[in-house]
């Protein structure tokens, strides 16, 4: 089934049911008010909105057009946003543009920071910058949004613990990033708040594009109107959801509607080197950092500038029929 959150007038919005050609909604509200109250209490639940989401499709239950740019973040606001770095090739780049060492351990342990989760974007809002010099990127991820999960949890509890994904646009501010690491804390105002798309979905939905713990299929992003990525989210993902869930709860127990990310996703090329843009025939990249690494790799700079006022990032999924399986993430970048 997929869900979304629309506007009501309060910070957690109100619940939703979405047809599967995301056409269709009906309130949920008389399930569960908003998502995390659903999570909460997720066994009860997820059957009755599963049974409101079939008289959906059957024309059975109450309905009316779905509009994406009502909707907020499927959590508008969350109790926990923990981002990894699923796909190392993305780090590995990155880090040979700086001439950087990569740890070994990189492939072998999960990088993973904790997020503001305050304050989630919707699919349609601005992204507010103060300073151009700061270095907007945009991110095209995937995460998974968990129900309880228990302390010391194994890769089968953390997988039967996931309940919804979702895809976003992980807002980062690059040039704030290397000041921030070097006094040894982490992100902090580098990452400002992130975007979701409207509607989250459940892994059974997804049927073959959901296996191996990975969600498979092009993340389709464009910059200004011009194709810039479409990499697979499920080649070249070194850590599976399962083991980035367990990975989290290795010392503490998580929370319903925690979020967990999979970073920046990224393919390798064919030959198994940094890949190319889409107008040379690749994939193209989730993120302009990634782009500037292999210019920087390449040509020894960085050419293509990050974001500035005025312009327009839009990431989204395609099924097999070309449908949008999240709804859209279309966000232009406004002075603060």
């Amino acid at each position: 089934m997929k869900l979304a959150t629309l506007r009501n007038g309060t910070r957690d919005g109100r619940l939703a049911v979405v047809s599967r050609d995301l056409k269709r909604a009906a309130y949920a509200d008389g399930i569960a008010p908003t998502l995390q109250a659903a999570l909460d209490d997720w066994d009860v639940a997820a059957p009755r909105l599963a049974a409101l989401h079939g008289g959906l499709a059957s024309g059975v239950a109450p309905s009316f057009a779905f509009d994406e740019t009502a909707c907020l973040a499927p959590l508008p606001r969350a109790y926990q946003w923990a981002d990894g770095s699923a796909y190392v090739n993305h780090v590995a780049l990155v880090r040979r543009a700086r001439n950087a060492e990569m740890p070994s351990s990189f492939w072998t342990d999960p990088l993973m920071y904790q997020g503001g989760s305050d304050v989630m974007l919707a699919p349609r809002q601005p992204i507010p910058l103060r300073d151009e010099s700061w270095g907007l990127d945009c991110e095209a991820e995937v995460a998974v949004i968990t129900g309880d999960v228990p302390l010391g949890a194994s890769e089968a509890e953390a997988e039967a613990a996931i309940k919804l994904i979702v895809i976003l646009n992980d807002v980062s501010l690059r040039n704030l990033i290397p000041g921030e690491l070097a006094k040894g804390f982490g992100f902090f105002q580098s990452k400002p708040s992130t975007a979701f798309a409207p509607v989250a979905v459940t892994p059974h939905e997804l049927g073959s594009a959901w296996r191996d713990g990975r969600l498979h299929g092009a993340l389709h992003v464009m910059l200004n109107d011009v194709p810039f990525g479409r990499a697979d989210a499920g080649i070249d993902m070194t850590f599976n959801f399962p083991r980035l869930v367990a990975h989290a709860a290795r010392t503490r127990a998580l929370g319903a509607g925690t979020i967990v990310g999979s970073g920046t996703v990224s393919n390798r090329g064919p030959e198994g080197d940094e890949g190319r843009p889409i107008a040379e025939g690749g994939v193209g990249y989730s993120c302009i950092a990634e782009l500037r690494a292999v210019e920087t790799i390449r040509q020894g700079k960085p050419i293509t500038p990050f974001m500035s006022i005025g312009d327009r990032v839009h990431i989204e999924m395609l099924n097999d029929k070309a449908g949008s399986i999240f709804g859209a993430i279309d966000q232009t970048v406004v002075a603060a």
